[in-house]
């Protein structure tokens, strides 16, 4: 054995001693034993008498190293069955506990005297329960990652109250609110707001029945009297756009009346909807006291909507309770070899215009398209035919209306169909010329309403999967293995899969299914369908395959293409800037840009993506970015805002669609027609055709070009140069079906001995979530 050998097998032995020696105090803190509030070194004297044996739940009482109090059921170190956890600032839980999380029946009170009474999930409110808040106001329904979502009856402080459906915390679909002088609207909800088709009554008997805007009539609609008058016409809030007819009822003598239509809106004014409360703090924003890592002194940054933007995590019994008495037995992480630096100065050329700022930057060659066409003869070209198979018959096959409401034995994993195919066909399966082969569809009542979710038609999806286009197979497999298809319109990848992996995918199916309906500006990747073929000819295997959108799927021509993760180590391209072209994916230390949009949102919706993620346990994913750069010179080189050679110049903000939002982006340009592409311009005034703007698709924005210097060359984020370009972008979240299990341990074990831990792409779904977030919001920064 060579002394580097030996090196790093010591530094191992390290690490494993370090580990024993958290879980021994790990042990002695979470002891049977009642115990006061003491130094840490005392702790680490009790020996491990109390540990179960018998593998059931057993009574504790603990006072907590943080302050916190716990006493009630306990299991493998972490609260399991009924308990009761008392925070220092007051908030209390009681009830059922999963693995450390408040999962089941319970009952949350806050300090101020609000409470809540029902179903927890995983840390969440999630299910049927009762909030009562400091005022003596109820809610009544059901919840969803705590919002009320669903179902819901709102008893108001004032008298006011709202039975009906609600969306995300608002008032949203069917409902019927009622004010305490007893007028009553019955109708149409969006946004907590009356939008749609509905009756408003009044007191005295007086209604309006016809379409709503923003909480007033607008449109078509009817003012009704007791005595059976009405006036009908197209109501406005503006006088000059404001029509109608008087129209008497039998009983009445007059055809006209001395009355205002626009007297209803003043009327209205003084029906207001109650606000939506502010909760201090949700369940599963508090931090339990065996997830909170001594050595974790980084303070926890808020979301938008006031949420941590860390959440809950499982058990990690190897990074738990860590003292410094410890850290002799680490050994100091290695940095850059001297290799290493050597291998990156080289790839610092001067010729490159990522490290040269006198160098202008060129649009990159355009490459061939992607992949092999699969045609006969290819060694997958039968188990293309056994997929397209498969998929018309599981998404032709008769089944009934599919409903967004999905009972929960529809997540079941043991809820899958297998479907024989036989070469001479079936009562159900038509006649092929494959071998006989076996199909399975897991979780299909679930795939199916998430189809229906995305708005994805069903012959428009066997067509691009099993029309006449032949798949092309993406030249190599990914660096965990797995091969990828694209379907002829680029509109479908579809990836082999590892039976760990579809595990995975299982076990995250049902919160990934509320994820994806809850937040419709999702950036999380969608995924449309999950099968196993297991072909039963000459080569017996089984090949699992999941069916994905392609982000980057685009009328313009996408220039440049970047995986981020947010790491360092590998994470460069090994071309050289005359080899890369439109089709190379390029990685976080060959990005020499900054994106420049309107955060408020995008920062919101990260910041539930990673959460999402984070709460699942899943590591290693990434932001798949894309770049169409709009002004490009005849020689090929890029054209800066405000470059002479450019008519582009400076222009105030514009407004464009964005899901039922308003949201503001910067465009150069004096005007539309100057500053976009006659498809650009089109796209933004008719926001609802196929090529609308939303978030992570068909956004306009600008970059600014960066710059690495030698001595920063290992910052994930280049110097600002000043040089901003105008482009069309498109991002999303990919790849996030890897758990942080024993292999990704060992990995982050290994490679934390020869690298920086900071550097390592495996590393806890906790510190990944964190690092991924800061790096987003470095590169992704507000265009002011």
């Amino acid at each position: 054995m060579n002394k580097e050998q030996s090196g790093v097998l010591k530094a191992w032995e390290a690490t494993v001693r370090k580990t024993h020696a958290a879980k021994k105090r790990a042990n002695s803190i979470f002891g049977t034993i009642t115990m006061a509030t003491a130094a840490e070194e005392d702790l680490e004297n009790h020996h491990d008498k109390g540990d179960n044996v018998s593998g059931e739940p057993y009574l504790v009482e603990k006072i907590l190293p943080n302050g916190d109090y716990y006493t009630g059921q306990w299991y493998d170190n972490f609260p399991e069955g009924q308990g009761k956890y008392l925070w220092t600032d007051g908030c209390m839980y009681l009830g059922e506990w999963h693995k450390g999380k408040t999962t089941g029946k319970g009952r949350f009170s806050w300090p101020s005297g609000a409470t809540y009474e029902g179903e927890f999930k995983g840390g969440y409110i999630n299910g049927i329960g009762i909030y009562t808040g400091p005022s003596g106001d109820t809610y009544r329904g059901q919840w969803a990652m705590n919002f009320k979502h669903g179902n819901g009856i709102r008893l108001y402080p004032n008298g006011d109250w709202y039975d009906g459906e609600w969306r995300r915390g608002l008032q949203e679909g069917l409902g019927k609110y009622q004010w305490q002088n007893e007028n009553h609207y019955i109708g149409e909800w969006k946004n907590g707001m009356i939008c749609g088709n509905g009756t408003f009554v009044w007191s005295n008997g007086n209604k309006y029945d016809g379409h709503w805007e923003e909480g007033l009539p607008k449109g078509n609609g009817t003012y009704y009297w007791p005595d059976g008058s009405s006036y009908a016409g197209n109501w406005s809030n503006e006088p000059d756009e404001h029509n109608g007819t008087y129209y008497p009822s039998e009983s009445s003598q007059d055809a006209t009346i001395d009355w205002d239509p626009q007297s209803v809106y003043a009327e209205l004014a003084d029906c207001q909807i109650c606000p939506k409360e502010n909760v201090s703090i949700m369940p599963s924003q508090k931090v339990l006291a065996w997830y909170t890592a001594k050595t974790d002194d980084n303070p926890r940054r808020l979301s938008v909507d006031g949420r941590a933007s860390v959440g809950m995590e499982r058990p990690d019994k190897m990074h738990m309770w860590e003292s410094d008495d410890d850290s002799n037995d680490c050994p100091e992480p290695r940095r850059e070899s001297d290799s290493e630096l050597l291998c990156i100065q080289h790839q610092h050329d001067d010729t490159n215009p990522k490290f040269n700022p006198d160098l202008p930057l060129k649009v990159p060659k355009i490459g061939k398209r992607p992949g092999e066409t699969i045609s006969r003869g290819h060694k997958n070209y039968e188990l293309m035919l056994n997929l397209q198979l498969g998929i018309r018959h599981s998404v032709g096959r008769p089944a009934p209306a599919t409903s967004l409401e999905l009972k929960a034995a529809a997540f079941d994993p043991k809820e899958k169909i297998w479907t024989r195919f036989p070469s001479e066909g079936s009562k159900y399966t038509p006649p092929h010329q494959c071998c006989e082969f076996k199909w399975k569809d897991y979780c299909p009542v679930v795939f199916r309403a998430l189809r229906k979710l995305f708005q994805v038609d069903p012959a428009d999806y066997m067509i691009s999967i099993c029309g006449n286009g032949a798949l092309r197979e993406l030249s190599s497999p990914g660096k965990s293995g797995s091969f990828f298809y694209l379907t002829e319109d680029d509109r479908y990848m579809i990836k082999t899969m590892k039976k760990s992996e579809v595990k995975v995918f299982i076990r995250m199916l049902f919160a990934y299914y509320n994820h994806v309906r809850n937040f419709e500006n999702t950036l999380v990747i969608k995924y449309y369908g999950l099968h196993c073929v297991k072909l039963t000819g000459p080569i017996q295997r089984k090949v699992r395959f999941i069916i994905m959108g392609n982000l980057l799927r685009s009328e313009y021509t996408i220039h440049r293409r970047f995986d981020l993760k947010g790491s360092s180590l590998g994470r460069i391209t090994d071309k050289s800037e005359s080899e890369i072209d439109n089709t190379t994916i390029l990685k976080d230390l060959d990005l020499n840009f900054i994106f420049k949009l309107q955060k408020s949102w995008f920062d919101e919706q990260i910041d539930r993506d990673c959460e999402f993620l984070e709460q699942e346990r899943t590591m290693d994913y990434s932001l798949l970015v894309g770049i169409h750069f709009k002004e490009i010179a005849s020689t090929g080189e890029l054209i800066p805002c405000g470059s002479q050679t450019s008519s582009v110049q400076a222009s105030p903000l514009r407004t464009f669609s964005f899901n039922s939002q308003v949201s503001l982006f910067f465009i150069p340009g004096n005007n539309v027609n100057e500053s976009m592409s006659p498809d650009t311009e089109e796209q933004v005034q008719e926001p609802k055709k196929c090529g609308a703007i939303k978030l992570g698709a068909n956004m306009p924005a600008r970059v600014e070009r960066t710059i690495r210097k030698p001595e920063a060359v290992f910052h994930l984020v280049g110097e600002q140069t000043g040089e901003i370009y105008e482009v069309i972008v498109y991002f999303g979240i990919i790849d996030i079906l890897q758990d942080y299990d024993i292999t990704k341990r060992l990995e982050h074990a290994y490679k934390s001995i020869q690298y920086d831990p900071t550097s390592i792409s495996a590393v806890d779904p906790k510190q990944y979530s964190k690092r991924f977030r800061d790096f987003i919001f470095k590169v992704f920064c507000e265009d002011i």
